[in-house]
């Protein structure tokens, strides 16, 4: 059995992370987002890159700076760890539900995930990597469970990827950069369509932030 996400209202939430991230904010020099048009009407999911303890401080700064402001979000969920969950009870009221790996808990939990996407105006922040991994990489392994959650969604929802990099150059502080894709909605959904997609953008993110260097093409 999963736990499931027991929100508190969401005016608390975007509040809350508002104050967050302008406590977070204070320890970048500069963080640019590369926006994306987001559709109206539509229920959303955020996947970004998984490579430190931050993570989820990018996703609800591109949530909150950017898609809120595009649409009007009413709701923001993220899956969870069970462990971690049992040991932070009070993550569920900050939109978390549980997921346990290797478990048939799993479908239940990608069900739920579904669920709450067949909502317009809801956000889902996803890491379809599972693991932490270096930022630098230069292929994104998706996890299966991105493409079991949007053919279960009842409803209009697009996919949204966001590349997140850090760089340091001049300052003492650390940069960064967010540069998001629009990968289309569940309606034309391909999941090998996707990760190509994705990876050539993540290159291109990566790429981008290389000021001065003329690498090899073979790199790239």
């Amino acid at each position: 059995m999963i736990i499931k996400a027991k929100p508190l209202p969401f005016t608390f939430i975007k509040w809350g992370s508002l104050f967050l991230m302008f406590f977070f904010r204070r320890r970048f020099n500069k963080m640019i987002i590369h926006p994306i048009d987001i559709k109206p009407n539509h229920s959303y999911v955020l996947m970004c890159n998984h490579f430190g303890f931050l993570d989820g401080f990018f996703s609800y700064y591109i949530a909150f700076k950017m898609l809120d402001k595009q649409q009007k979000l009413k709701g923001l969920y993220t899956m969870s760890v069970k462990k971690q969950m049992e040991k932070n009870w009070w993550l569920k009221y900050c939109g978390s539900f549980s997921v346990e790996p290797g478990t048939r808990s799993v479908k239940e939990s990608l069900d739920y995930a579904a669920e709450i996407l067949s909502s317009p105006g809801n956000i889902l922040l996803y890491y379809p990597q599972g693991n932490l991994e270096s930022q630098h990489i230069r292929h994104i392994e998706f996890k299966d469970g991105i493409y079991e959650i949007v053919k279960g969604i009842k409803g209009d929802c697009q996919l949204i990827w966001g590349s997140t990099v850090i760089e340091y150059y001049e300052s003492t502080k650390p940069s960064a950069n967010m540069s998001l894709l629009d990968c289309g909605t569940n309606h034309d959904f391909d999941f090998e369509a996707l990760k190509q997609n994705v990876n050539a953008h993540h290159l291109k993110s990566m790429k981008n932030l290389v000021r001065f260097t003329k690498e090899p093409q073979n790199l790239m």
